[in-house]
């Protein structure tokens, strides 16, 4: 459902020098990057994954095409390649102006397909190759505009900004009326804030980098040791191996940042534990003072979620989950069972930028932290935009967003980090627009002599693949 019939239409406006783009046709890539051979991304749950995008254009009757991806690990990108084209297809004809005057309303048409919504409701691979394509509209749109993503958003009125939202299902949460009346309340000091991003001090950063399983106890410490170099005040780190292996991590990891020089732990579980196994072996962990456990238990098991909250809170541990969560229905759930401590949203895993701003609301509403998941290709990308209007217009309070440092040189317009916070996007877009030879170089299985995927050094990880099959 989609705000009251009564807030106005978007005033179309596009940069001078394009006209109201038509979209003429789409097209996917299954792009994949050999990121198994380094270990970078392991955990608990997922021992080497190939960090991939499964990858959406738009085309236009202009120059300006839209942009967007859905982040996958590996096998099974194809899959939702191959998903894309059930949403690409029904924006095909249509100019720009008509499918934004009505954002809500649009997103909602896409998931109306009865047929396509019976092998995935709102969520699996059908909801990843949605989030692709809608966040390639958005890019899309933020071109034509001249705008980067949040600014577009930014300049938006509270009605504006609402219209843009999927309601249907979490009116029991929050109204188009409650979440145009928090919006309202926070526009008279927007402008400041607005200032801030400018000044790239609107969203400070923490970092991952250093805390992946694979990594040796070597690697992490000099990893964590560089990061502090270089500002970083909050780091995370991958826990669910053996309880003596996470506490010896731990300790190394405290070894360095200390508990006295204001600097901040956070531990992430992958999923990989049982609801009393994550509340026992987190009792465990305690000492080491993590703000955090995410991802304790299932993704799915909200009850689950607000048991281990409830017997973590004593001892100061937070609980945080949103990577793996398919949709505003199961936010809104986490919310309501007061399940979490920290919101971590994903911006192509639920149905693009439409469904997260649903998410960004429900959060502000009920007063919980907003701190997007970013630890894969092109999410860093993404989740700069996202962290930036949760606190120029939804929040108005100032969070976190983790930054993973790899596979950044692939994007045209990559997301950075200076004096521990994000560097704000300039350019028009959503941001995730890759390099021309990058597609090309890491396209899955790709063209002989050009794709890195057809040769020598990949196949370990292809006969790997096949022998791990049986």
């Amino acid at each position: 459902m989609s705000a009251p019939k009564t807030a106005p239409q978007y005033a179309f406006a596009v940069n001078p020098l394009s006209s109201d783009p038509i979209i003429t046709s789409f097209e996917t890539r299954d792009v994949r990057f050999p990121t198994s051979l380094d270990k970078t991304g392991s955990d608990a749950m997922n021992a080497a994954g190939d960090y991939s995008a499964a990858y959406c254009i738009l085309h236009t009757s202009t120059p300006l095409a839209g942009h967007g991806m859905t982040f996958t690990i590996g096998r099974g990108n194809d899959i939702v390649c191959q998903a894309i084209p059930y949403f690409a297809s029904r924006l095909v004809n249509r100019p720009i102006s008509a499918l934004v005057a009505d954002f809500g309303a649009t997103w909602s048409s896409l998931v109306s397909d009865s047929q396509v919504r019976w092998v995935g409701p709102e969520k699996g691979v059908t909801q990843l190759a949605l989030g692709a394509v809608v966040n390639a509209l958005w890019d899309l749109w933020a071109k034509a505009l001249g705008k980067p993503v949040w600014q577009v958003v930014a300049d938006f009125t509270p009605e504006e900004f609402v219209r843009c939202v999927p309601f249907r299902y979490i009116e029991d949460a929050i109204t188009p009326k409650q979440a145009v009346d928090l919006l309202s309340a926070l526009e008279s000091t927007k402008a400041d804030r607005v200032k801030h991003a400018l000044e790239n001090v609107a969203v400070p950063a923490y970092t991952t980098s250093a805390g992946w399983l694979g990594y040796s106890m070597d690697k992490m410490r000099s990893l964590l040791q560089s990061t502090l170099d270089e500002g970083y005040k909050h780091f995370k780190l991958k826990v669910g191996g053996s309880l003596a292996a996470d506490r010896e991590r731990l300790a190394v990891a405290r070894d360095v940042i200390g508990y006295d020089r204001g600097n901040v732990l956070m531990v992430d579980a992958n999923q990989v534990w049982g609801v009393d196994q994550a509340i026992t072996h987190m009792k465990q962990l305690a000492e080491f003072k993590p703000w955090f456990i995410e991802e304790p238990t299932s993704p799915d098991d909200v009850l689950g979620h607000a048991a281990i909250r409830k017997a973590l809170k004593p001892l100061g541990v937070g609980v945080a989950t949103g990577e793996m969560c398919q949709n505003r229905v199961m936010f809104k759930q986490l919310l309501q069972a007061s399940a979490i401590d920290v919101c971590q949203v994903d911006a192509c895993r639920m149905g693009g930028l439409n469904e997260v701003l649903a998410v960004l609301l429900m959060a502000a509403k009920f007063g919980v932290q907003v701190v997007p998941h970013s630890g894969g290709v092109g999410l860093p990308e993404y989740t700069q935009h996202l962290s930036t209007i949760d606190y120029v217009c939804v929040s108005g309070k100032k969070s976190l967003l983790e930054y993973v440092d790899s596979l950044h040189e692939n994007f045209l317009h990559a997301s950075s980090v200076e004096k521990g916070h994000v560097v704000s996007p300039l350019e028009a877009g959503y941001s995730v627009e890759m390099k021309p030879e990058s597609l090309l170089k890491y396209e899955f299985p790709g063209k002989e002599g050009v794709s890195w995927w057809r040769s020598e050094e990949a196949k370990s990880i292809i006969e790997g693949e096949v022998a791990s099959a049986f």
